[in-house]
């Protein structure tokens, strides 16, 4: 059973069983390398009557980044690339959410990365709702972004011996999102 648009409005959490937060970086100019981060959490407010009162945010813990080779994920981990140690949260925080069709959102928010803080708009495709085995109404979302990791303050490169870097600075955040409705 689904539910229509304006009958989803109400309090949403993520649920991390079902949602995927990943990444995609070119690597020696070749090839990319996919990853996610496999602990966070994340609310929202979904107003299905005006989406433009929505709001939502999410906090990803940096250690928890997996590229299924640990050696990479430890050196990820460093002041190289993320420096868990001391900023330990990535966050996004909406500003705005606008309905561009049925099915397409645009949210703009604050994604900070390593204590720098910059706007980002993500593209959602919206892919439906339903009410799942235990009674819980659940909303499906994708959406991407490409951003510079320069910008975030990520800037660590080695040069390749034919000419190029070893990893690019644009940097695919990819989210596929299940959200499961608060009473």
């Amino acid at each position: 059973m689904t539910v229509s648009i304006p009958e989803l409005t109400g309090d949403y959490i993520l649920d991390p069983t079902h949602t995927r937060i990943g990444f995609v970086a070119r690597h020696a100019m070749v090839t990319k390398v996919r990853g996610s981060f496999h602990q966070f959490e994340g609310t929202a407010h979904l107003n299905g009557t005006d989406p433009a009162k929505s709001t939502g945010q999410v906090v990803i813990k940096t250690e928890s980044i997996d590229t299924g080779v640990e050696q990479r994920d430890q050196h990820l981990r460093t002041n190289d690339f993320l420096d868990a140690p001391n900023f330990p949260d990535i966050t996004f925080r909406s500003t705005e959410i606008e309905r561009k069709s049925d099915t397409e959102y645009r949210i703009t928010g604050d994604l900070t990365i390593k204590d720098t803080t910059k706007p980002v708009t993500i593209d959602f495709e919206y892919t439906g709702n339903a009410v799942d085995p235990y009674g819980n109404l659940r909303v499906g979302l994708e959406g991407s972004v490409t951003i510079s990791r320069k910008e975030f303050g990520v800037t660590w490169n080695a040069a390749l011996e034919g000419g190029g870097v070893l990893v690019g600075d644009k940097v695919e955040l990819q989210f596929d999102v299940s959200a499961i409705k608060q009473s």
